[in-house]
C-alpha cells in the first residue's frame, strides 16, 4: 500500500490552550496510538490533503523533528461542524508483526452487460473492512463486472483472499444490477435470437430441397 509522509514536531503541553494556539497557527493536533503509550504531535493542515481528502487508502510515514519515523494508519478524524476545518486526528501505529483492521476502496473493473441493457447499477459497498498484517494491505480490492446481468449480484465471496481477512458477511453484496423501466430482458433477447438463426437454417435447408425436421411431439 502507498504510504504519505507526515512531518510533526511532538507536543509537550496537551491542554485546551496550546491546542488552541495550533489550531490559529495552522496545524492539527494528533494523538498516535498503539505504542508503550499515547505521543501526542502536530503537523500542518495542509500536509493532510492528500490523506484526508481522497478515496484511496494510505498508510502513514510520521517523521518527527527528533529524527524518529513511525509507520501508522489514520484512525479518528474530526472536522469543525461550521467551516469543516480538520481540528483532530488520532492514528494508530503499525507493527510488522500485527494486523491491522483497515477500510479498502473498491474498484469496478469491466463493462456491466445488464447497464448495457439499462438496468440500474448499485454499488453497495464502496470499501470493504478488511484486516491484514500491514505488508500485506492492498490499495483497493478489484471487482469484475464484465459477466454481471440484470438481477445479478456479487457478494463478498468473490473477493475472498488469502493476503487478508474480509470483516463482512460473505454474503454482502457489494454490487448489484436491478432492473428498470427501460431495461431489456437479456434472456428472452437470447432466445430470440437462437429462434431467428434457427428460422434462418430452416429457411436455407428448405431452398436447397432438404426437409426441414420434424417437431418432437410433446403429450
Amino acid at each position: 500500500m502507498k504510504s504519505i509522509t507526515i512531518k510533526g514536531s511532538q507536543r509537550e503541553s496537551v491542554g485546551k490552550v496550546s491546542t488552541k494556539a495550533l489550531r490559529n497557527a495552522g496545524k492539527v493536533p494528533c494523538v498516535l496510538y498503539g505504542g508503550d503509550k499515547p505521543l501526542h504531535f502536530s503537523a500542518d493542515e495542509i500536509s493532510f490533503r492528500d490523506l484526508v481528502y481522497t478515496p484511496n487508502a494510505h498508510t502513514v510515514a510520521i517523521e518527527l523533528e527528533n529524527g524518529e519515523k513511525l509507520s501508522a494508519v489514520l484512525q479518528d478524524i474530526q472536522f469543525h461542524p461550521v467551516t469543516d476545518k480538520i481540528l483532530h486526528i488520532d492514528f494508530y501505529q503499525l507493527f510488522e508483526d500485527k494486523p491491522v483492521t483497515m477500510n479498502i476502496p473498491v474498484r469496478l473493473e469491466g463493462n456491466s452487460p445488464g447497464v448495457r441493457n439499462g438496468g440500474r447499477l448499485l454499488f453497495r459497498k464502496r470499501k470493504l473492512s478488511i484486516k491484514a498484517l500491514p505488508d500485506l494491505l492492498p490499495d483497493f480490492i478489484t471487482v469484475d463486472i464484465s459477466k454481471l446481468r440484470i438481477g445479478g449480484t456479487i457478494a463478498v465471496e468473490t473477493v475472498l483472499n488469502d493476503d487478508y481477512t474480509i470483516l463482512h458477511p460473505e454474503s454482502t453484496a457489494i454490487v448489484q444490477v436491478k432492473a428498470s423501466r427501460t431495461s431489456i430482458d437479456e434472456e428472452l433477447e437470447d432466445e430470440d435470437e437462437e429462434t431467428e438463426e434457427g428460422a434462418e437454417a430452416a429457411a436455407e435447408g428448405g431452398a436447397e430441397g432438404g426437409e426441414a425436421p420434424e417437431a418432437e411431439a410433446t403429450e
